[in-house]
């Protein structure tokens, strides 16, 4: 079922911050718009006339952030563009950006939250003509993270990937030298992770040391088994009908624990996690996302660490790829500026720039993957781990995917910390998650 949704109109006044107007709430036709500014310009001059192109997410990311992974490059390339980014704080929530009629041009997001938060909001633009008309070549692009928003558009683009992620295995290898233990290795199955673990898990020293955490967020959203959170022809949860739910949880997210981990966790109530891993030290192995080699470098830096591929439910198959999406939106004052931006963004040029900084690019070029954290400060890790793997498909996504995963996430938590047996904690979250869709389908009317 597909839902209907009312576009946002963005009330055409002084923007709080940048001064800019919007061309209102609707999506413009492919290849027309408002202003006259981005009525057909040349393509060939594109980037020689001045523009100004915003950015803006709702991802918390810092201007500094923004400005290390993209800003400083784009100036460079662009110098007679502003390139500007607003952050997402206080009076500048989504909401509130559109409500005040804040313009920005380019949304970007991870996928799901791209696409629920873009909708409902009516900020959306089809890309496909400009992409067309600046000749981008779609093919380039590793294909299931171009469908998986295709998929959820209608087979229209409102989003281009610009980097993506996946989740590895990472390890203190201080810890597997204290203990006398081999090192993960890439290709291993998640049975020899689980043994492994319990070969790390011991009390040495007065403290108790474990054999791995887990982000069951991450592996929920990121499922190796793709399996989708609702069924879109029914808007129905799949958690307690798709019987791969329970294999997953089994063997991921509920498994039975060591008995070290089973006490931490019904003296606490807690589930270990990535505070543990990487700065109490006291988790041997962690599967975590690969973006972290970039976002977690402070913490990285004290600890003796690498990483390996993560542990296959099917033989040479990780996790999905999780992209992240940038769209070009209806109030874009120069769409064919926005689009010159986002074209240099998936160009071989940036993504070397973005690899060797240790971050996944977005195209089907081995030579780039081999570049992956060449200018690091952890040049020396096994970076090679992030590809090792075959991405598993990404299953079609509603545009409630984000709330059904932290549905999910709630009981599975509650499976792993024994409060509930996995048989109930399935059934509770189906009935949550089926209450969560019709809230959210009555708020979309």
């Amino acid at each position: 079922m597909n839902l209907t949704f009312k576009r946002t109109a963005a009330a055409c006044s002084l923007a709080i911050m940048l001064g800019a107007c919007s061309n209102g709430g609707t999506e413009s036709n492919p290849g027309t718009a408002a202003n006259p500014e981005s009525v057909n310009p040349a393509v060939s001059d594109a980037g020689k006339e001045p523009a100004e192109v915003i950015f803006y997410s709702n991802n918390n990311d810092t201007v500094e952030s923004f400005d290390n992974r993209f800003g400083g490059a784009l100036r460079k390339k662009f110098p007679n563009y502003t390139i500007r980014y607003i952050q997402s704080q206080k009076g500048f929530t989504l909401p509130e950006m559109i409500a005040s009629g804040t313009r920005f041009d380019i949304f970007f997001q991870s996928i799901g939250n791209f696409e629920g938060n873009a909708f409902p909001n009516g900020i959306q633009y089809d890309m496909t003509e400009l992409l067309n008309r600046h000749k981008v070549d779609l093919g380039k692009f590793e294909p299931s993270i171009i469908e998986s928003v295709r998929q959820a558009s209608g087979g229209k683009l409102y989003g281009l990937p610009v980097f993506t992620n996946n989740l590895v295995l990472y390890y203190n290898k201080t810890l597997f030298d204290k203990f006398g233990v081999e090192y993960p290795k890439d290709g291993m199955t998640w049975d020899q992770l689980t043994e492994l673990s319990k070969k790390m898990s011991r009390d040495d020293g007065g403290k108790t040391f474990y054999g791995y955490a887990r982000s069951p967020d991450h592996l929920i959203r990121m499922n190796a088994l793709s399996i989708p959170m609702a069924d879109l022809n029914t808007d129905t949860p799949t958690i307690n009908t798709d019987e791969r739910w329970k294999t997953f949880m089994n063997s991921l997210v509920a498994p039975s624990q060591d008995a070290l981990t089973m006490d931490y966790m019904n003296k606490t109530g807690k589930i270990l996690g990535l505070e543990d891993f990487a700065v109490n030290q006291n988790v041997a192995l962690f599967p975590y996302l690969a973006s972290y080699v970039y976002v977690g470098q402070e913490q990285l830096k004290g600890l003796d660490w690498d990483m390996v591929s993560l542990p296959s439910l099917q033989p040479g198959i990780g996790s999905q790829s999780y992209p992240s999406y940038f769209g070009i939106t209806n109030m874009a004052k120069n769409k064919d500026a926005a689009m010159e931006v986002l074209k240099y963004m998936v160009s071989e040029e940036f993504q070397s720039q973005l690899a060797k900084k240790g971050i996944m690019p977005v195209l089907q070029n081995a030579d780039l993957q081999k570049q992956l954290g060449q200018e690091s400060p952890f040049k020396a890790k096994n970076f090679s781990a992030m590809f090792f793997n075959k991405f598993a498909p990404i299953p079609p996504k509603a545009l409630y995917d984000a709330q059904l995963v932290s549905v999910y996430l709630k009981y599975a938590q509650q499976a792993q910390i024994g409060k509930m047996d996995l048989n109930t904690a399935l059934r509770s979250a189906e009935e949550e998650a089926k209450k969560t869709i019709a809230d959210y389908k009555s708020k979309m009317k």
